[in-house]
């Protein structure tokens, strides 16, 4: 019982300083649209995954597709959803592109996380997420690609 109590104690300070960390990376901005997005994830060896989205911009939606790719040790199969913000995007063209990890990511035990992103025209996601399956992912380098449908 009281290694039970540990355990979700620990999950629920991970949590907040997640989400604490994430709003102090955002700083003062302000989000300029909103996006979902749901995955699959599979590896072995090398990771991948595919998906699609939606970005919510000036009061409009835009659907997206994605594949990622991680190297490193990865093994499993999953599904992810997330939700989050997008901040400095000044037009929908600068929405597609090449996201890498900006700053720390986490994973927590129950499949809960969040992801900070950022590609090459300097467009930033903040996301939180959700997976259901077996996924281990010992990758060093990952990236999302999004192409506009």
């Amino acid at each position: 019982m009281i290694k039970s109590l540990k355990i979700i104690g620990s999950a629920l300070l991970a949590t907040s300083l997640l989400v604490g960390g994430m709003a102090l990376a955002a700083g003062a901005k302000q989000p300029v649209g909103k996006v979902s997005i749901q995955e699959k994830q599979f590896g072995l060896i090398l990771g991948g995954s595919t998906g699609s989205g939606t970005l919510r911009f000036h009061g409009k939606k835009y659907p997206f597709k994605l594949k990622g790719l991680s190297a490193g040790a990865n093994v499993g199969i999953s599904k992810m959803s997330a939700v989050g913000a997008v901040y400095d995007l000044k037009r929908i063209s600068d929405f597609p592109g090449t996201y890498t990890k900006f700053e720390s990511s986490i994973a927590l035990g129950g499949g809960v996380g969040g992801l900070h992103l950022k590609n090459e025209h300097g467009v930033i996601m903040n996301l939180r997420s959700r997976t259901k399956g077996l996924d281990l992912n010992i990758g060093n380098m990952s990236g999302i690609t999004i192409t506009m449908e």
